[in-house]
């Protein structure tokens, strides 16, 4: 069955299964306005959902549900027993045409026009003395009958039930022995291939290389066995919450959004306890009891908002409050009482350094023991969790404003993709998530990158910015350089909001390497987060960033050097860089393509290369796979071909290329003169012009029919960063590809406070699409309040509704939507998105 089939069935019985309890509630409670909403944003949802994939029988027997309740929510009609009666009999329906699709993979033929005319005939005597039962007569006897028995509904389930039956209970540790068994293959796996890297012929190619994508394909299928949501890990906070409310006299209300982000159980197992004490925290600390928020101005109840999201390969958690925030003069004064730095060290650090006391164990500013916080107890920890996991943690904060602390931690801790390096004799490991960049240095003036000495410590000097350098040889005491004029490399590494170099004498490979445990000897030093083995056998150690950064800042601190000339932070360059993969095709200018694009690099054998017609395919992971060559590419010389694999649910794409040359962090100067074809442009990367390559161009020469349509020819699509709002992930699923694939940088979110809540962090936007029946704001009062904003007063709103009557544009236009969207015309989404901005550019 199609993926996108099978979510669309999943989602919608659960809508169904919601539905029926509701409905039953309903009658019940009669006047409840939450329920009635509820109700009829479910089955808005499935109507929308259905003609977004064509379903036209089931969109037109939603839509006509949908009408009655509207009716009903918005009180033109009162809620009686046979009017309840007609909508079940309506969701009966729906699930009997849901178990042929599931059967078939098609929607069944016919019409239901019994059903829909008597939902028409209640629609139409809204306000009336009718019935539904007199509404019935005229369509079908058998829609007038009492309701079915308890054995009929559950009958139509089990027809439909199909694909939520398709999961079975498995206990923990068969997951954990089959992880187990997986990573040594996955060690099998690289010494073989370090075998074949050795022989330039062998019978033996062929068959490994399909052995190297079966385990690949076997290792993510494990993998995500073993995800969880996070929110599993928040079901007890809100109860936390209230009882700190109640216990300090406090009024707090908790915003969680992002409960769906999953990551690796034993990640999850490790990061409950430190957001319980970062809850704690923000409770006890950062939210200020009512009259002294309303005496400042603000609202007597205080926000606490925790946030997940994924972010390459990491899980980012952002709690923030809109409490009082930390107070600098009293962390600068605790420190200095404590003994942890003299008021001269003090003085010269700036307010990100100092924030990073409350991360000392024993340090607390608080005034007062209590029995939430004051011991001292408590942020070390927390820190010292997150760590332990290859995670970080980073804190910022405005004094009355609130406190913000952003969390990053792995997906999961027992493969990971790792750059091998070398310093004297020995190699080392460092986890691929932490490294940014790989740079080459020179010593003399004239070189791009080069290390200067300031005050005997080392310094990278990285476009017109000094970054603190370790240099593992001496570190880890390993002797003195053999050579006087060797070559060095710097890798540029990132804990949380810091950038520092890593000085190494030689750079091999990346490779996934399965994370063995640092032997206890070893648990005592910082520098070294575990082992592994490589496919040679060797037996190495990997390098734990966060010990490596410490190391590097405290060599910074010897300098006084800020680290930034120009006087702009890490975190604010970075707002601007874009991670892209740098490479070689076509002819000797390097292209470039941003790496969250391309969803894998292979390797193939070009015998394994096969022709349909015209186009070139491969077998690829249990499909053929389109590749599509540069303007201008020759066969490559040896016996294998390079690919970039783009991905989109059921299908991919191979782009072929001669060399991949590196992966860096670079702020985008996208010059258009050239834009053109498969060419957005050209910028400078690395001191060398570089071609920024439109990959949408080549998705649709490969496959025409890529989301049913072709990527409109807008050199500047690239540039467009769009908010998309929708409370449904199926419709998020769907949309994100659509819009990523025409050129858009999106960023997907499912709850309008959410959205707002990125205003308040700075975010900006070129447009926004939102949906507009979502729980608790709807899309009307989110635009209202988007509109009512300086900040984002000026952004294009649309609305994205299965909603098409004139009545209803004009109602979505009363609102402040600058457009209407009709979520079942695909080919209009991107078209009328890149109307409005290219006429936005143009009269800019």
């Amino acid at each position: 069955m199609d993926e996108l089939l099978s979510d669309f069935l999943t989602e919608t019985l659960e809508h169904i299964a919601r539905l029926d309890d509701e409905l039953v509630r309903l009658e019940s409670k009669p006047d409840d306005p939450a329920l009635l909403s509820s109700i009829f944003r479910l089955m808005h949802t499935i109507k929308g959902t259905s003609g977004f994939l064509g379903l036209a029988r089931l969109e037109s027997l939603a839509h006509a549900s949908e009408t009655v309740l509207g009716q009903l929510r918005d009180g033109h009609r009162a809620v009686d027993g046979g009017l309840v009666t007609l909508i079940l009999r309506s969701l009966d329906r729906i699930r009997s045409l849901l178990a042929s699709l599931e059967e078939t993979g098609a929607e069944p033929g016919g019409e239901d026009r019994d059903l829909i005319g008597a939902l028409e005939v209640c629609a139409a005597g809204a306000g009336a003395a009718s019935s539904p039962a007199a509404a019935l007569e005229p369509a079908a006897a058998e829609a007038a009958a009492p309701p079915p028995p308890a054995s009929a509904g559950a009958e139509a389930v089990a027809k439909s039930g199909g694909v939520a039956a398709q999961s079975v209970r498995v206990h923990v540790d068969l997951l954990e022995k089959l992880m187990t068994g997986v990573s040594e293959l996955v060690l099998t796996r690289n010494q073989l291939l370090q075998t074949l890297r050795a022989q330039k012929e062998s019978a033996f190619a062929a068959p490994l290389q399909r052995l190297n994508q079966v385990v690949s394909e076997l290792q993510e299928d494990v993998m995500r066995t073993r995800m969880q949501p996070i929110g599993n890990a928040w079901q007890a906070l809100p109860r936390l919450i209230r009882d700190l409310a109640s216990d300090l006299g406090k009024k707090i209300a908790l915003e969680m959004h992002g409960a769906e982000t999953e990551l690796d159980k034993q990640v999850f197992e490790l990061i409950k306890d430190p957001l319980t004490h970062m809850v704690r925290n923000s409770a006890d600390h950062g939210i200020e009891r009512p009259a002294e928020r309303a005496a400042l101005g603000k609202p007597e109840t205080g926000r606490v908002v925790l946030e997940a999201f994924h972010e390459g390969g990491y899980v980012v958690i952002v709690l923030s409050d809109d409490g009082r925030g930390l107070d600098i003069e009293r962390i600068r004064a605790k420190a200095i009482a404590q003994g942890l730095a003299t008021e001269a060290e003090t003085a010269g650090l700036a307010e990100a350094q100092l924030l990073q006391f409350i991360f000392r164990p024993g340090f607390s500013t608080a005034e007062k023991i209590t029995a939430v916080s004051g011991r001292g107890v408590g942020m070390d920890v927390v820190r010292t969790n997150i760590e332990r996991i290859g995670g970080t943690i980073d804190v910022r904060s405005r004094r009355g404003s609130g406190t913000t602390f952003i969390v990053r931690i792995p997906l999961t801790l027992a493969i990971v993709s790792a750059l091998i390096v070398g310093a004297a004799s020995e190699r080392f490991a460092i986890p691929q998530l932490a490294v940014t960049e790989l740079v080459q240095v020179g010593s003399d003036s004239s070189a791009e990158h080069r290390i200067e000495i300031i005050n005997g410590a080392p310094l990278l000097r990285l476009r017109q910015r000094l970054l603190p350098v370790v240099v593992l040889r001496e570190l880890l005491r390993l002797g003195a350089e053999e050579e006087a004029n060797a070559r060095h490399f710097v890798v540029v590494a990132r804990v949380g909001a810091q950038d520092f170099g890593i000085m190494v004498d030689r750079v091999f490979d990346t490779e996934e390497i399965v994370v063995k445990p640092v032997a206890p000897v070893l648990r005592g030093l910082s520098m070294f987060s575990g082992n592994t083995i490589l496919g040679d056998g060797s037996v190495i150690m990997i390098l734990d960033p966060n010990g490596m950064g410490i190391a590097a800042t405290r060599s910074a601190d010897a300098t006084g050097a800020t680290g930034d000339e120009a006087g702009e932070t890490g975190d604010a360059a970075a707002a601007r860089t874009t991670s892209m993969l740098i490479f070689r095709a076509g002819d000797a200018t390097p292209k470039a393509v941003p790496l969250s694009l391309v969803a894998r690099i292979e390797e193939i054998a070009l015998d394994s290369i096969e022709r349909i017609e015209s186009q070139r395919v491969i077998q690829y992971r249990g499909q053929l796979m389109p590749l599509v060559d540069f303007d201008g590419a020759s066969s490559p010389p040896g016996k294998t071909q390079k690919i970039l694999v783009f991905v989109d649910g059921a299908q991919c794409m191979g782009l072929c290329v001669d060399e991949i040359l590196d992966i860096a962090e670079v702020a985008i100067d996208i010059k258009l003169g050239s834009a053109g074809g498969w060419r957005l442009g050209s910028t400078v990367i690395a001191g060398k012009a570089a071609d920024l390559v439109d990959a949408g161009y080549f998705l649709t020469k490969a496959l025409p029919g890529w989301f049913g349509q072709d990527k409109p020819e807008t050199s500047g699509q690239g540039l467009w960063n769009l908010l998309l709002l929708d409370d449904s992930p199926f419709f998020r699923s769907v949309m994100m590809p659509l819009l990523e694939s025409a050129g858009f940088n999106v960023t997907a979110v499912g709850d309008p406070r959410a959205a707002l809540a990125m205003r308040e962090r700075g975010a900006s936007f070129d447009a926004i699409i939102s949906d507009i029946e979502m729980p608790g704001m709807s899309g009307f009062e989110f635009v209202a309040e988007v509109k009512s904003d300086p900040r984002w007063a000026g952004i294009p709103v649309m609305a994205l509704s299965s909603h098409s009557a004139p009545r209803d544009v004009d109602r979505g236009r009363g609102a402040g939507f600058d457009d209407y969207i009709v979520k079942s015309d695909r080919n209009s989404i991107v078209r009328k998105l890149t109307e409005r901005l290219t006429l936005a550019s143009s009269a800019a």
